[in-house]
């Protein structure tokens, strides 16, 4: 079962230090041993409408080192759903980390071409994969729906608990947008988000905003991005990256992933650097989990992270 809620964690990294702010970790990464992060946040209301809906399988969709695929099967095998998992590209044996133990979760996965899978929201892409729509709770790649951003608020109201003042600062990395906008949910146009993404393109934005327009009808403005932080774009990574995510985990003993809480946590200390953090600002760090990821990126990279 979950561990809620998740503890909140302070270093003192002498860059924050210095310009008297404060650096507080959100560990959503101990919320469960296998359905950690954000993950677990989005999935919970997913979940729970599966079941209200009377439905017994899940059907989501992710690349081949998803954390939501491992996550999702995860809280299959817990839950007691059958869960299937689109992946995108071609079946390499033997399989990686990830989907290893998505198989062994019980997850059957269906393996599609990278063309194909540009076109799973169409109306048609199941049934051309020979599975029936209808018999399967369908949740999008990264668990990123409005469901997510409810389960994703109250994360921050958990925070807003822990902590006799809001903090100044709430940072995430972002992938789909969903879980920067679920912060920004929970803030209810309080003190300010802050988004690194992982992926470069700028495209962050018009999906955080499509989020909160669709699933809140708001348009709260109190977040905004930091677009450089992406190293060439999504898992790619430079070597500056890996020796700052090992000096972190020598430092503070708390592991961060290359593809997501590696690049906040670098982006973080980088703008306290710059000055981008007024003097005397809070900031409190999500760690949204992704951990599983690693044994898979050491196992292609040859051990690069401690």
């Amino acid at each position: 079962m979950p561990s809620l809620p998740s503890p909140l964690h302070e270093i003192y990294p002498e860059v924050f230090v210095r310009n008297q702010n404060r650096l507080l970790i959100k560990r959503e990464d101990l919320i469960h041993p296998d359905i950690s992060g954000n993950k677990w946040r989005k999935l919970k209301y997913n979940l729970q409408e599966a079941r209200k809906a009377g439905f017994s399988k899940l059907l989501t969709f992710g690349g081949a080192y998803s954390n939501h695929l491992a996550a999702t099967a995860a809280a299959g095998k817990l839950y007691r759903f059958a869960t299937t998992g689109i992946v995108r590209g071609e079946k390499v044996l033997p399989l990686n980390p990830t989907l290893q133990y998505a198989e062994n979760c019980g997850m059957e996965l269906v393996f599609v071409s990278r063309s194909a899978f540009r076109n799973k929201t169409e109306e048609n892409f199941l049934q051309a994969q020979g599975i029936d729509p209808d018999i399967h709770y369908v949740i999008p790649e990264g668990g990123s729906n409005c469901l997510a951003l409810k389960g994703v608020a109250e994360s921050v109201a958990e925070l807003k608990k822990q902590l006799p003042v809001p903090p100044d600062f709430v940072a995430t990395a972002c992938g789909t947008g969903a879980t920067l906008a679920g912060l920004v949910t929970g803030l209810q146009g309080e003190r300010k988000a802050l988004g690194v993404p992982v992926l470069k393109g700028g495209f962050i934005g018009k999906e955080v905003n499509a989020f909160l327009q669709n699933c809140t009808s708001n348009s709260w403005q109190n977040w905004q991005t930091a677009e450089d932080y992406h190293f060439g774009g999504y898992a790619k990574f430079q070597p500056e990256l890996i020796q700052f995510i090992n000096q972190f985990k020598i430092d503070f003993n708390i592991s961060l992933d290359p593809v997501y809480t590696g690049k906040l946590a670098f982006a973080l200390f980088d703008l306290a650097g710059r000055g981008f953090f007024p003097k005397r600002s809070t900031i409190v760090m999500f760690h949204t989990g992704g951990l599983q990821g690693i044994a898979g990126f050491n196992e292609r990279h040859g051990g690069l992270l401690i």
